[in-house]
């Protein structure tokens, strides 16, 4: 393929600095623009030098310095608005990752599609994408039948959302497929027998974990668990150049991994 032109949002942060160290090894991408904060105390450092790799001529900037074919945005929902409006300014396509974004933002990012191709998810993993369709599946399935469905999430105590997007993902295509109204984010006290029309959320918050959902579908008698864990935050990047690539060659709308894994 064509070379893909990338810049990075949040380029100093853990998944910012890992791109650009696995996006300079892909020969088929150029890293051309590096962005963070306004205030950011390394504005003006070159990249590579941040990310550990050496020079590679590209400044930490505070705005999109070159035309870039896509964005690739790991950082917050402090930022979102930014670089919707950035992307559109330059008719840029973006892999959005940010997790923990309001009602009013999602609906932008509808909005923008409109006018730029997004693949929007909140898990760049290849892995958990799958394990989502498996998911699915298994919900579709069971649908209509008394099933009690609980998500566990394992994530580092730096994480500062819970439960985590993809859990709530992985709730929202559940629910789709099976109806359930309710989404009961832990428990405690007597709240009584477990009502079957509601998906239960358990997030725990220890160490480093990069990341860990595990799925429960259970009946009488018999379950079904679905886990994915992540060993090492590189997938994540891996996912998200991936995701980049595949991006520069649609047209405009909104996608998705399955869009891209042909799920």
């Amino acid at each position: 393929m064509a070379n893909c032109k990338i810049a990075i949002n949040g380029a100093t942060g853990r998944m910012g600095k890992r791109l650009i160290v696995l996006g300079m090894e892909d020969s088929s991408i150029t890293i051309v623009s590096a962005i963070d904060v306004a205030n950011h105390p390394k504005l003006g450092t070159d990249a590579g030098e941040i990310a550990g790799v050496g020079t590679i001529g590209v400044p930490l900037s505070d705005t999109l310095t070159k035309k870039a074919d896509v964005m690739i945005d790991f950082s917050s929902p402090l930022a979102t608005d930014h670089v919707l409006e950035s992307c559109l300014e330059h008719k840029t396509a973006l892999v959005l990752a940010t997790t923990g974004l309001s009602r009013e933002q999602e609906q932008r990012v509808r909005d923008a599609s409109r006018v730029i191709p997004i693949l929007w998810s909140p898990n760049t993993g290849l892995a958990v994408n799958v394990a989502m369709k498996l998911a699915q599946v298994a919900a579709k399935s069971l649908a209509g039948q008394r099933v009690d469905v609980e998500i566990l999430e394992r994530h580092h105590h730096f994480k500062v959302d819970a439960p985590s997007g993809t859990a709530l993902k992985f709730g929202e295509m559940i629910a789709k497929e099976m109806g359930q109204t309710k989404h009961q984010h832990g428990r405690e006290g007597r709240p009584g027998e477990r009502p079957a029309d509601e998906i239960g959320y358990h997030a725990i918050r220890v160490g480093d974990n990069p990341g860990e959902h595990t799925i429960i579908f259970a009946m009488l008698g018999e379950l079904i668990e679905i886990t994915v864990r992540v060993t090492n935050r590189d997938c994540y990047a891996v996912g998200a150049l991936a995701a980049a690539k595949f991006l520069v060659q649609k047209s405009v709308g909104l996608y998705s991994f399955h869009d891209m894994l042909v799920l």
